[in-house]
């Protein structure tokens, strides 16, 4: 029975590699994710081998929204240095910086961190991280700088260049440097960026007189790293060292702690990346299973007589069954083999890419994991879609299959399949209308379990839907093509198993589709709507989403045909013990820049006083008058009252906090940062002549753009378009793989079909006819799949973002031109899909096939 299995793959050749391929594009996904994820931690990994290299303890703030150690505790450790067994101290000043290029403009990072730093010599440093200053000198005066080769050669810098560094934070403005020297960092990925300037000026610049960043540590002889981090902790946090269960103020670690915590946050990243591309790989595999399963169906449907054949010879019904699941077996592991080899490919490109933005490359990573996981995959995968196929091969009677015409179980087994099928619709529908009345969590669980049984039951329920169905496409669409439009919907209909199974390859991947379309288009409509709605500016001013300096505020104040500005600055508090973003505005009135609903109290904000949104004043049961408290990362407690409560509102968030309060919880002056600022101009002033004001007043800030109403809602809602066009792009495999299901089951109707073929070509049919047959059949069945995905991805989508109003997410919007698009692209998918086939059965001999 081997010999058999393994002859009859070599005889179908053509079979075998459609049907390894349908097994390769998911299984080559799931060897790139996990090739490509093991290359970036490896890369991650040895950069911070230099990491904290030499310091035996590191003190630095327990709260990373925090400023950093305070000065005093410099001090303390100084003054105890002796009894701590602290043979050196050094202290290490940073913050973020934009660096200018050469002509001018911001220096892009492609995500990497873009920090300024003080310069300490390699042979006086205690972290030795591998620094070398390879051309010029140190910086000894306040505006010279040291850069890293590889940003100065990106910016087109080299020593002697002059430029300007932007802060990210605090009130300073842009300062004008000079580089004097250039310095090579092992630790310094594609896009990094460090500007070293003289620890007098880092000190100044980044909040020294009061905070420092971290402080390194080198122990006497005879103390090992981790008696210096218990005694230094013992010192500093003396509360926590004695009671386990009490928070630290400040972090104590040893240097390789330090090490492995920066290995463990690159390393929760790369796991969450490794998860979403194997999800994506996952919904590829699950779309080739039903491929596969189709295929097997075929193949045993047209060796019934064959097999029948073995069974009248002796053959057992195990060793029909194990016949079949050898050559899935075989075809398994070459698909699994052939996966991994393209996977590393894959991973190679991602690599390359992600070099160039940012991301460290190195060798790849090809470790037993993904080795094991691709082919296992791929085996797994193909032997279960092949079990079913091989179970019902082995129940045919000898007899009765030598009388069959090669065909597969009809509509007559259909009942039972459609009763499970509608009776699970039935239960998704319920839960679905429970999700819709529900709130919060509950009822993003309640439409999760709802889709899951919803798309199980249209797999079971797809066949006997697949008839009336594709027959109603096919009566529209075949008036144009007369008998041959008839024909091509008599064989789309004629097998609904085969049919259902075909379209479903394309309907799971555009029910994802409608899914993330919808939620993507009704975010953007509640972007547009919100900032029409609420935004009274006529410019705004920010950063690309992110914080800027608090400068730019006052920058922008500056411009004489500017009425109103409003800058919103943000400090990072706890309430409750949980840390938030609290906002401020400072300039101008608010509602001269944006319409404020006021629920309750004024719109005016007192110094101490809290503006609250309508939803947070009912989660919390906060009234008018009360008082609440908000403690700052450095402990300092700031009590507050609410003096008002407003609609609502995206753009004002939860909360907004009066000036002095503000104040006292930012720690320091380096810390302060803006959002975003808003401009109303005068009257009777165009808006090119305030833009061209504008522009001039932050262009030394580097990353502050300034933007109209429609710029500003276009920036946000194409980060939107960014992420749905990625999620569509590894969406691209379920559909590249569902067309290649199309392909494979109508090559092989083709041979199932060459006597009746023949047959049609011998009573006058033409070559075109017959090609446009295949067309027409192959794009009744992708219409099917599309209609099923749309009706079931809008049936999921759109109570998903109903559910999401408790979260502020008030817009409801169909992707219309998405389902024009989706249903027109199925029916190209179709013909694309049937040209080969088409062609096949073109060229097929009439005589031939008939005495076949």
């Amino acid at each position: 029975m081997r010999k058999v299995s393994l002859r009859s793959l070599a005889a179908h050749k053509l079979r075998l590699v459609l049907t390894v391929f349908s097994v390769v594009l998911g299984t080559s996904f799931v060897a790139a994710a996990m090739v490509f994820t093991a290359t970036v931690q490896s890369s991650f990994d040895n950069i911070f081998e230099n990491v904290a290299r030499g310091v035996d303890a590191q003190v630095s703030a327990a709260n990373r929204q925090s400023p950093g150690v305070p000065v005093q505790v410099v001090q303390q450790l100084r003054e105890q240095s002796d009894a701590l067994g602290i043979a050196r101290l050094q202290v290490e000043y940073s913050g973020s910086v934009t660096l200018a290029a050469a002509d001018g403009s911001g220096l892009q990072t492609g995500g990497a961190p873009s920090i300024g730093s003080a310069y300490t010599p390699a042979n006086e440093a205690i972290d030795d991280a591998g620094l070398k200053l390879v051309e010029g000198r140190a910086p000894t005066a306040p505006g010279e700088v040291v850069v890293n080769t590889s940003a100065a050669q990106k910016a087109g810098l080299h020593v002697g260049s002059t430029t300007v560094v932007a802060l990210g934070s605090g009130t300073a403005a842009p300062l004008e440097v000079t580089v004097v020297g250039l310095v090579d960092m092992p630790a310094a990925t594609g896009g990094f960026v460090n500007v070293q300037f003289s620890r007098a000026q880092a000190e100044e610049l980044f909040g020294g007189d009061k905070f420092v960043a971290a402080i390194d540590l080198k122990a006497v002889p005879g103390v090992s790293d981790t008696q210096l981090r218990d005694r230094v902790n013992a010192a500093l946090n003396p509360a926590a060292a004695a009671d386990q269960t009490s928070d630290p103020v400040y972090q104590v670690r040893t240097g390789d702690q330090v090490r492995q915590a920066q290995k463990d946050q690159v390393g929760t990243v790369l796991t969450v990346l490794r998860y979403v591309l194997l999800a994506f790989a996952a919904i590829g595999l699950i779309v080739g299973t039903f491929i596969i399963y189709n295929t097997f169906s075929m193949i045993v449907a047209q060796r019934n007589r064959e097999l029948a054949l073995l069974r009248a010879i002796g053959a057992s019904r195990k060793n029909i069954s194990r016949s079949v699941l050898l050559e899935a077996l075989v075809v398994g592991i070459i698909g699994g083999a052939i996966g991994l080899a393209l996977g590393v490919g894959i991973a190679a490109l991602m690599n390359a890419y992600t070099g160039g933005q940012g991301l460290p490359s190195a060798g790849l990573q090809v470790g037993p994991a993904a080795i094991l996981a691709a082919v296992f995959v791929g085996v797994v995968v193909t032997l279960l879609s092949a079990w079913f196929p091989a179970r019902r091969a082995s129940r045919i009677p000898p007899v009765e299959a030598m009388r069959q015409s090669a065909a597969e179980p009809g509509a007559g087994s259909l009942r039972n399949r459609t009763i499970v099928g509608a009776g699970l619709a039935a239960v998704g529908i319920v839960l679905l209308i429970l999700g819709i009345v529900t709130q919060g969590v509950g009822a993003l669980l309640l439409i999760g379990g709802a889709a899951l049984l919803i798309i199980i039951a249209v797999v079971l329920g797809a066949p006997a839907l697949s008839q009336p169905v594709v027959g109603g496409i096919g009566r529209v669409l075949q008036v144009p093509f007369g008998t041959v439009g008839k024909l091509a919907r008599t064989n789309a209909v004629r097998n609904p198993r085969r049919s259902a199974a075909t379209a479903f390859a394309l309907t799971i991947g555009l029910i994802l589709v409608v899914v993330i379309g919808t939620i993507g288009a009704s975010f953007k409509t509640m972007i547009d709507s919100s900032v029409d709605e609420n935004l009274r500016a006529d410019f705004v001013v920010s950063a690309n989403q992110q914080p800027m300096s608090a400068a730019v505020g006052a920058a922008v104040a500056t411009v004489p045909d500017a009425q109103t500005t409003v800058a919103f600055d943000m400090v990072f508090a706890q309430l409750d013990g949980v840390t938030t973003a609290i906002t401020s505005p400072i300039g101008g009135a608010m509602s001269d820049v944006m319409v404020i609903n006021m629920v309750s109290g004024p719109d005016q904000l007192g110094g101490d006083d809290l503006l609250i949104s309508q939803q947070t004043a009912n989660s919390r049961n906060w009234r008018v008058g009360d008082s609440v408290s908000f403690t700052s990362t450095t402990g300092v407690r700031v009590p507050v009252t609410v003096s008002g409560i407003y609609q609502d509102n995206p753009a004002l968030g939860e909360w907004i906090i009066g000036n002095a309060a503000f104040d006292k919880l930012t720690p320091s002056e380096a810390a302060r940062m803006s959002f975003v600022v808003l401009v109303k101009g005068k009257p009777g002033v165009s808006e090119t002549a305030l833009r061209s004001q504008l522009e001039a007043a932050v262009k030394p800030f580097l990353t502050a753009q300034v933007q109209s109403r429609d710029q500003f809602k276009s920036s946000v809602t194409g980060i939107i378009d960014s992420i749905m066009a990625t999620l569509y792009a590894l969406l691209g495999l379920a559909l590249v793989i569902a067309v290649l299901g199309i392909i494979n089951t109508l090559a092989l109707s083709v041979v199932e079909r060459r006597q009746e073929i023949g047959m049609l070509r011998a009573i006058g049919m033409s070559r075109p006819q017959l090609r446009r047959t295949i067309y027409l059949e192959s794009v009744y069945i992708a219409i099917f799949g599309a209609l099923l995905g749309v009706v079931v991805g809008l049936a999921i989508g759109l109570p998903l973002v109903h559910a999401l109003r408790h979260w502020g997410f008030d817009a409801i919007t169909v992707p219309w031109p998405l389902i024009v698009i989706t249903l027109l692209g199925s029916a190209v998918i179709g013909v694309i899909a049937a040209l080969w086939p088409a062609v096949s059965a073109a060229r097929t001999k009439p005589l031939e096939a008939i005495t076949e």
